[in-house]
């Protein structure tokens, strides 16, 4: 379950960088999303390595998602009778860490259905306009509550899952637990605040 969430972490801060760039204007933003379709050329073929990184992606959410239910799993068969009283000392993200996980499932599926297939786009998907639609998504305010919401979901996972992920692997100590408590909080309000950018961006005309 680590490595598969460090999988994703590290796709998500390239993926973050990669949609500040609509801040630049679309011919910057649609530059970058043909420079990944031919990634790897003239090695590769047109989107081998854009499908690459998809498949070790779908790979990396399909392991982490059953090593989250085999875990849940051991931990109810290990405890079956709940304890009397219940200590409160665990932080909110570790608390919604399941609901956080449903709902950032739930958000790829839509995610890719609409930025990627165009299947659920609203104002006309098009195709090598990455820019535009980007912007139609976030000129609706569907597509702006479900992307915020799950933006603080990814967040709050983030939160709690690098510490954890360091912990499981043996890199937290005592010593470094304040370091690593810092990087977490800081990697997550990065990613929260760089994906949320857009949509505020294009509700407030920065991007049009």
């Amino acid at each position: 379950m680590a490595v598969s969430g460090l999988i994703m972490l590290g796709y998500l801060v390239a993926h973050v960088i990669g949609n500040l760039k609509v801040f630049f204007g679309p011919g910057e933003f649609n530059g970058y999303a043909h420079w990944l379709r031919v990634l790897g050329a003239p090695l590769l073929h047109h989107e081998w390595a854009l499908w690459i990184v998809r498949v070790v992606l779908l790979a990396a959410v399909v392991a982490h998602a059953v090593s989250a239910y085999q875990l849940s799993r051991r931990d109810i068969k290990a405890r079956p009778v709940g304890y009397a009283h219940r200590r409160r000392r665990a932080s909110y993200a570790t608390r919604t860490m399941r609901w956080g996980g449903i709902i950032l499932a739930l958000f790829i599926v839509w995610h890719v259905l609409d930025l990627t297939t165009g299947t659920v786009h609203t104002g006309g998907f098009e195709e090598g306009r990455p820019y535009q639609n980007v912007v139609d998504t976030f000129s609706t305010w569907y597509g702006n509550v479900i992307y915020i919401v799950a933006m603080l979901a990814v967040g709050l996972h983030v939160r709690h899952g690098f510490w954890s992920a360091a912990q499981t692997l043996g890199v937290g100590t005592a010593r470094r637990e304040r370091l690593l408590r810092g990087l977490a909080n800081g990697l997550a309000l990065a990613l929260t605040a760089g994906f949320v950018s857009v949509p505020v961006a294009v509700m407030t005309g920065v991007v049009s």
